[in-house]
């Protein structure tokens, strides 16, 4: 304990917001690495695979030529399917071009007897299927064990993706 008197306050503060800094960057790096699905030829797959990298979502990516098998397995109903599957660590599964934004903010606090989110379609505008300046507003629903859903999130504006 003598050690301590020794060094200046200052200093050992400054040391403990470093150390708490860099905890919260594993932490969260931790929560967004995902397994994603999507068939080889898919274009948006690889534009949406470019928000997450953006966006700071480390992810792995599997070409499957079909997607259907993964997404039974994982009990995404066909009405909320998309183009590709990101797959969380923990088993979360985030159908369709969910904003990364989105995935982190439900990583971080998943919601009771929820499966993950799903972009459903493919909305003109969201993460992956930017066309110039058009935009159509979405929602992102939240999926449930028991197969039905309710609305995460809605996005407005181009913006709100971010």
């Amino acid at each position: 304990m003598q050690y301590f008197k020794l060094v200046p306050q200052w200093l050992l503060l400054a040391a403990g917001m470093i150390f708490q800094s860099f905890s919260y960057a594993d932490q969260n790096s931790a929560l967004s690495v995902l397994n994603v699905y999507k068939t080889p030829t898919c274009g948006c797959c690889g534009k949406w695979l470019k928000h997450l990298a953006d966006q700071n979502v480390s992810h792995k990516t599997f070409d499957l030529a079909d997607l259907s098998a993964i997404k039974k397995r994982l009990n995404i109903l066909p009405k909320y399917q998309s183009c590709h599957t990101g797959v969380s660590e923990d088993g979360f599964v985030f159908e369709g071009h969910v904003p990364a934004k989105f995935i982190k903010q439900f990583l971080q606090a998943p919601v009771k007897g929820a499966i993950g989110l799903s972009v459903p379609a493919m909305p003109l505008g969201s993460p992956g299927m930017e066309v110039g300046k058009r935009f159509h507003p979405y929602q992102v629903l939240l999926l449930k064990a028991d197969g039905s859903h309710s609305v995460y999130a809605e996005v407005k504006r181009y913006e709100e993706q971010f």
